[in-house]
């Protein structure tokens, strides 16, 4: 009877099993936050197991990485047109219109992301979607800037930028000596700022244009996110780091996040990193750095979206070669203004005794080598920091965006190279070039060397950047808690 009684009495509930908290990743469709953000999805899946993570990923990135999904068989992948036709990376002249179809595709199908079987309860996105933010926060999707613009280029576009356009400073004055120092800048005055060093839209001379307008915009919206992701460490940006929490409270410094994903990976397996590259990479170039005398070597390459003029690589050509030192030379296909190819050529001698061509290289490897003595490049950001990682010094030739700034800093605020803006000349290339790989070599190295164990230090267990990571986990998990205490009806 006893036993009948308990049957009969009513079995008592279990709460609803919660799903587990789902990121929505949102890159914009380049070379550089593509990568940035993979590692960002790596990072996650190691880091976490409770995670549902989907990539909201560009249909021409995904045919040029098939593997993906073999490589991250925890991330979810929802592909989107950005309206270019074809797999061929997207050049400069598309970018507004590009950013622009893709963004309304994304938009349309947000609301899709809230009725899976595990509702997106956080977007981490690159802050040029400010439309897709905006009806984020109409969904009640809790948002999370990732910025793979440098530290230094958002402070200055958070702090400077907008002002200048907002008091006429911006377009420059015709005749006006951008080599002047800019006056009243906020909170750090020991670092000197030229009107050269500006990001790259204060060079516009339309300040209709919409690509100028996008940029403007996600500088006024930076605020507005409950965190931002920056692909920093500490101790490299710590006063700017310092001013961007007065305007952003939350701040996530996890990098650098090459290196923090190949640190977390390491104790898992030993297989290699695998290459985020839309390019093909030439790996015959590691073979000839093998048989080059360490640190003897210039590694050439200026990143995936910079344009070169015929006039320019002529320059480039006889500087490097005048200059006596090996080199590694990246000339990717396509990157001269307005031909094809070129048919200038490296002279075969020269190539036979020191320098090595190539049209894609695995740019990580390389400047791990230890035949790199130096790197010449565009200073982009990934490409910085991986020089920093490896303890390379750097010859930076920026050409817009946010390597203006970071050129700066390279060569006056961490003094781990020079800054070679705005000049493209043979003749101060080549006296750049010996300047870096013979006359200043040890005083650059020493402090690149410096930097480099600090990075390294960042991404270790219980250094700044391991925490930021585990912090943003944590976030992100008590994100999910709050969006569903917000969507149940009182």
């Amino acid at each position: 009877m006893g036993s009948q009684r308990e049957a009969a009495q009513p079995q008592q509930q279990q709460p609803p099993v919660q799903p587990p908290p789902s990121v929505l990743l949102l890159p914009l469709p380049l070379q550089g936050p593509i990568n940035c953000f993979l590692k960002l999805a790596h990072l996650l899946t190691l880091s976490s197991d409770h995670l549902n993570i989907t990539f909201l990923n560009a249909e021409f990135v995904h045919q040029r990485l098939p593997d993906l999904p073999t490589r991250l068989p925890r991330v979810n992948f929802s592909l989107f047109s950005d309206g270019v036709p074809g797999d061929d990376p997207r050049p400069p002249e598309k970018f507004a219109s590009m950013v622009s179809f893709f963004e309304n595709e994304v938009i349309r199908c947000l609301p899709e992301f809230l009725k899976s079987p595990a509702p997106a309860t956080c977007l981490v996105v690159d802050g040029v979607f400010p439309a897709v933010v905006e009806r984020a926060k109409e969904l009640g999707i809790p948002v999370v800037y990732f910025s793979t613009l440098s530290p230094c280029c958002i402070w200055a576009n958070s702090f400077l930028v907008p002002k200048l356009f907002d008091s006429g400073e911006v377009p420059f004055k015709k005749g006006m000596d951008l080599n002047e120092p800019v006056s009243d800048i906020p909170g750090e005055e020991e670092i000197s700022l030229r009107w050269c060093d500006l990001p790259g839209i204060c060079r516009t001379h339309d300040t209709t244009d919409p690509y100028i307008q996008l940029v403007l915009k996600e500088c006024r919206e930076l605020p507005k996110a409950q965190g931002h992701i920056l692909n920093t460490f500490d101790d490299l940006e710590e006063h700017l780091l310092a001013e961007l929490r007065s305007l952003c409270p939350n701040l996530y410094t996890i990098g650098p996040i090459h290196l923090h994903s190949r640190t977390r990976l390491e104790p898992v397996t030993e297989q290699r990193v695998t290459s985020n590259s839309l390019w093909q990479e030439d790996r015959n170039c590691i073979t000839w750095l093998d048989s080059q005398p360490s640190e003897s070597v210039i590694f050439v390459s200026f990143g995936s979206v910079v344009p070169m003029t015929i006039d320019q690589l002529i320059e480039f050509q006889y500087g490097l070669v005048n200059s006596g030192v090996r080199f590694l030379w990246v000339r990717r296909p396509g990157s001269l203004v307005g031909i094809e190819d070129s048919s200038l050529q490296v002279p075969t001698e020269i190539l036979e005794e020191r320098g090595f061509i190539v049209e894609w290289a695995p740019q990580e490897e390389v400047l791990a080598h230890r035949a790199i003595g130096g790197f010449l490049t565009h200073s982009g950001w990934n490409s910085t920091l991986e020089s920093i990682v490896e303890g390379v010094p750097m010859l930076c030739w920026p050409n817009g965006i946010d390597q203006l700034v970071i050129s700066r800093f390279v060569g006056d605020v961490w003094k781990i190279g020079i800054d070679m803006k705005d000049k493209c000349d043979r003749v101060v290339i080549e006296d750049m070039v010996r300047d870096l790989m013979v006359r200043r070599r040890d005083e650059f190295s020493k402090r690149a060397d410096r930097l480099s164990k600090s990075a390294a230090q960042a991404v270790r267990e219980g250094g700044s950047s391991w925490q930021g990571l585990h912090r943003l986990i944590q976030d992100i998990k008590f994100m999910r808690l709050q969006v569903h205490s917000e969507t149940v009806p009182k």
